[in-house]
């Protein structure tokens, strides 16, 4: 969990962005949320690398002290540094990339106190192809940063290509699964031309958050503890969708165990931001120890356009999360069966009865995310969902005794 420079700001980064952000995290107390992490995306190299060692360097315009000086301030602020790469011979802006520059890079990125490090694809030379192939050339980088002695999460980010999701799991803390994300709900662009991120061939970029999702629903399987599914930085507050649609944003990323990154501009936020990145219950979800992504149970095409999606997952305790997503432009009424909630866990949960959370709506006495809905058996019946409105429930078994039998597993 933290925040990063590209979403919002691109390439128009210095050293007092970087830290204004990170007092920000702190004076709007999203640390104690778990937000840790200030990460500076692209852009912030020179011109070239140090011509005498090969090292690299940044640009002394936008950081006239240097990195390990912003590093510095940022970890006597009590947080944590990350910087960017690609595993190219330049990053996707155009400054020069790490390839074949692994063991200098890791070593400088140590020396200067990064604790993160964002690993794109640009201008790979055409070392992709086959999983093998972009194994050996991230895996280059897994060994320089291990060698350094440092704790450094890698943050694979090859948008999927060669499917990450079975190669990277042991060279890898986390990888990304699709094209570059874009601040809309649903829109189509040919830029990301991929109708499913298995096999797909241009990854691209300008992905609507709904079509990462779907993405990210075949792939939650390979995903767990130390290795994570990232389906990009968060969009929550750059203003391209509404209250609605950044709160789907922001509980299909919990679900699924995305890294949440925020993108947007922490020190001006409105208070629907705030609201929706602080739901201290979504975030629990996310950073559930038993590490669990939840699955889509189905997803049911509507005549008017969109779908209705039914998503589960497992939290630790035998308690469980699932989600109702409309994607269409109308509201619907549904009935969740737990037929369906409850489909890997077996007739006996199918048939019990739950305390159920809402969430999305706080207890009026304690002021706390998750209101208690009282206990259900069977389904929750006539659920009202607006238009592009995701709903999040957590179940309980209201009987501590109910297991899973043999046969049922």
């Amino acid at each position: 969990m933290g925040w990063n420079t590209w979403n919002h700001f691109g390439c128009g980064i210095s050293e007092d962005t970087i830290l204004s952000a990170a007092k920000a995290l702190i004076s709007n107390n999203l640390t104690s949320y778990g937000y840790e992490y200030v990460i500076v995306d692209d852009c912030w190299q020179a011109p070239a690398r140090d011509p005498d060692t090969g090292a690299p360097v940044a640009d002394p315009s936008k950081f006239p002290n240097g990195i390990k000086d912003v590093a510095d301030q940022v970890h006597n602020m009590g947080l944590k540094f990350g910087i960017y790469s690609s595993a190219g011979t330049y990053t996707c802006g155009g400054r020069f990339g790490s390839l074949d520059h692994e063991e200098i890079d890791a070593k400088t990125y140590a020396s200067w106190g990064v604790d993160y490090l964002k690993y794109d694809n640009c201008y790979n030379e055409g070392r992709a192809g086959t999983p093998k192939i972009s194994y050996d050339r991230y895996a280059n980088m897994t060994r320089a940063l291990n060698a350094t002695g440092r704790p450094i999460l890698y943050s694979m980010c090859n948008w999927g290509e060669d499917g990450p999701w079975n190669f990277a799991v042991d060279i890898a803390n986390s990888w990304r699964i699709s094209g570059d994300i874009h601040d809309d709900f649903d829109r189509y662009d040919d830029r990301c031309p991929c109708t499913s991120i298995l096999d797909c061939k241009l990854p691209g970029f300008h992905c609507a958050m709904s079509r990462i999702i779907d993405f990210a629903a075949p792939v939650g399987q390979k995903a767990g503890p130390g290795h994570w599914n990232d389906l990009d930085m968060l969009e929550v507050g750059n203003g391209g969708m509404n209250f609605d649609e950044y709160v789907t944003h922001f509980s299909m990323w919990a679900l699924v165990k995305s890294p949440l990154i925020l993108g947007n501009d922490i020190t001006n936020m409105s208070n629907d931001t705030l609201t929706i990145i602080t739901n201290a219950a979504l975030i629990a979800v996310n950073q559930d120890p038993n590490g669990s992504p939840a699955s889509r149970i189905w997803k049911r095409s509507l005549p008017e356009g969109g779908d209705l999606q039914l998503w589960q997952g497992s939290l630790v305790n035998n308690q469980f999360v699932f989600a109702l997503m409309n994607t269409s432009p109308n509201p619907q009424t549904v009935n969740v069966s737990f037929t369906d909630v409850f489909v890997d866990q077996g007739a006996s949960y199918q048939s019990g009865t739950f305390t159920l959370y809402d969430l999305w709506q706080k207890d009026p006495s304690s002021g706390a995310w998750g209101l208690n809905l009282g206990e259900f058996t069977g389904s929750v019946p006539n659920v009202q969902i607006g238009t592009h409105q995701t709903k999040v429930w957590k179940a309980v078994p209201v009987s501590t005794s109910q297991k899973r039998d043999r046969a049922e597993l």
